[in-house]
């Protein structure tokens, strides 16, 4: 038992990425991104990350001129495109009060140059969010979650070009003015620590078409170019619509010192600080002095417009969400020591924790820390909005699938939600991972399953599609109606 501990009011629900989950890659006038790039890697390290997610300028070629849905996976998805309703269904039977969903820039603007926005792409996300209205499901909405028009990362160097600013604010202002009656809960970039992580996915950027020397240079300048789209596009949201809410989106890689070797402790302390850069920037409103103090050290010159240093400090979000998933561990001396990782991050292995089947180590704990940590930092709202276990689920002879591993990850990750409550942390809502399965964002997989309700797709994009519950989709059911009491 929890105890009374969540607020009346707490939006329990899940979250799904169009690009992982719609499928329908060309219809209705979509345009190409850079998610419809990423290619299925079935035999992948699980602790060494690097390359795994660079895209060169031959891929880009290669996913240009292929209709292939199976090499790409994304293409195809779990047709929520069209089955949208159906999943709807099932949310709302779970109990489901919000939904985090994004808009895929490319189905309003194909290219993201257009003068005039894709009717049909509109019309979509009209339709589906009063479906969700009608199932007292509020939208929570991501306005760029890996989605970019692939044109900008070939024409405008992604991200590096301070005309996207304009053409991503010329984007925002067409949904805000269609779904303003519709969607209050907003977010602007999704995990936008990740640039140094996946920067084709995550601003556009081709690596190899630039001076390696230059290339950390060129992410520092595209992730400021989109702080300052965060902040205008809040601003905006702001104008159009006085009630809603803008909030930044981070990855929490909670990182801990292997031990209490002073060397250790300072080495963490940096890790985590870079991690809080990007929310700092965002809900604070000014760049933090180390960030400046290595720009000098390493020559990095990252060009600001005359008012942007107004403009970030003018209109910070309105709350603070983020995704976490597990901790991990540093240490000045890794040796021979055994690493592990996730989410394309790696560190020392942690002897404390267990470990999942793709080498992420599972810390409920280090998730009341992040909420004690983020809100004694900003003192605003949180949100966590990514949260979840990934394994290979089994059918059963009798058709269920007994996920008790699962059902036992989310109590005692909801238990972690509870105690940080009985802290004092304000915790806005809950919306774990995949809710339903999709496509993994970094190898396109679909074997590595998150959701509370199963889809008949192997990785190869075979299968009938059909939904089918799982045993933790009861359970959840249960949490939500007794708002978190019962677990």
């Amino acid at each position: 038992m929890a105890g009374k501990r969540f607020p009346e009011g707490f939006l329990w629900g899940g979250a799904t990425a169009a690009n992982q989950c719609e499928g329908a890659w060309d219809e209705d006038g979509k345009g190409i991104s850079v998610a419809d790039c990423t290619m299925y890697k079935k035999d992948v390290s699980q602790t060494d990350y690097k390359g795994l997610h660079t895209i060169t300028s031959r891929d880009v070629e290669e996913a240009m001129a292929s209709r292939d849905v199976c090499k790409y996976g994304k293409r195809h998805g779990i047709d929520f495109y069209h089955r949208y309703r159906e999943d709807l269904d099932l949310f709302q039977e779970m109990g489901f009060k919000t939904l985090r969903v994004s808009i895929p820039w490319t189905r309003i603007y194909p290219t993201g140059v257009e003068e005039k926005p894709n009717e049909a792409g509109l019309k979509h996300y009209e339709e589906m969010f009063m479906e969700m209205k009608n199932r007292g499901i509020e939208p929570l909405v991501t306005l760029h979650h890996y989605e970019m028009p692939l044109y900008l990362s070939n024409h405008y160097d992604g991200w590096y070009q301070r005309e996207v600013i304009d053409l991503f604010l010329k984007f925002c202002r067409t949904v805000f003015e269609r779904y303003g009656k519709l969607v209050h809960y907003w977010l602007t970039f999704n995990e936008i620590d990740s640039v140094f992580r996946h920067p084709f996915t995550t601003i556009g950027l081709v690596e190899d078409r630039y001076p390696e020397d230059k290339r950390e240079e060129i992410i520092y300048q595209s992730v400021h170019n989109q702080f300052v789209a965060s902040a205008l596009a809040t601003k905006l949201l702001h104008e159009m619509i006085p009630e809603a809410q803008m909030g930044c989106m981070i990855t929490r890689t909670l990182t801990y010192p292997e031990n209490c070797h002073p060397g250790n402790m300072l080495q963490a302390l940096r890790e985590n600080r870079k991690n809080f850069f990007y929310s700092d920037v965002q809900v604070r409103g000014e760049y933090p002095e180390h960030i400046k103090n290595e720009w000098k050290r390493k020559g990095i010159q990252v060009q600001f417009g005359a008012d942007d240093e107004n403009i970030l400090k003018e209109y910070p979000v309105d709350f603070v969400s983020f995704s976490y998933y597990m901790s991990r561990v540093t240490s000045i001396d890794t040796g021979d020591k055994e690493l592990v990782g996730g989410n394309l991050t790696s560190g020392v292995k942690n002897p404390y924790l267990d470990t999942t089947e793709w080498n992420w180590q599972v810390d409920p704990t280090g998730l009341t820390i992040s909420l004690i940590e983020l809100y004694d930092r900003y003192q605003k709202p949180l949100f966590i909005v990514e949260n979840g276990l990934g394994n290979r689920d089994k059918i059963e002879e009798d058709g269920s699938i007994q996920d008790d591993y699962r059902i036992q990850y989310f109590k005692e990750h909801i238990q972690a939600i509870a105690d940080a409550i009985e802290e004092g942390v304000d915790v806005m809502g809950y919306t774990p991972w995949g809710c339903i399965d999709m496509v993994s964002m970094s190898t396109c997989q679909m074997s590595k399953r998150y959701g509370f309700i199963y889809v008949d797709v192997d990785d190869d994009g075979n299968g009938t599609y059909e939904r089918r519950k799982k045993k933790s989709f009861d359970w959840y059911k249960k949490v939500i109606a007794s708002n978190g009491e019962e677990l």
